[in-house]
């Protein structure tokens, strides 16, 4: 605890991902005190047309008061 989950498009080279599993990582034990054994990073990727569907929609409308980033996109935006 805590696992992370970040669902992304498709293409990011896996050094891409190992760095911000490694950024997510030193914030996680920097900011919130816990050791990096306790720590879990997964990436999820999902296409470009099942976007909205698969992530906007149950994850981010859905949660809207949850978050504490909101994109700057889709109808949730105006909020």
């Amino acid at each position: 605890m805590p696992h992370v989950i970040v669902k992304l498009w498709p293409g990011q080279p896996a050094a891409s991902k190992q760095q911000l599993s490694d950024a997510i990582v030193a914030s996680v034990t920097d900011i919130l005190g816990y050791g990096a054994d306790s720590v879990s990073v997964g990436f999820e990727e999902v296409s470009p047309a099942d976007w909205m569907s698969q992530v906007y929609e149950p994850d981010i409308t859905s949660r809207w008061t949850q978050l504490t980033k909101t994109p700057g996109y889709g109808t949730g935006s105006s909020h």
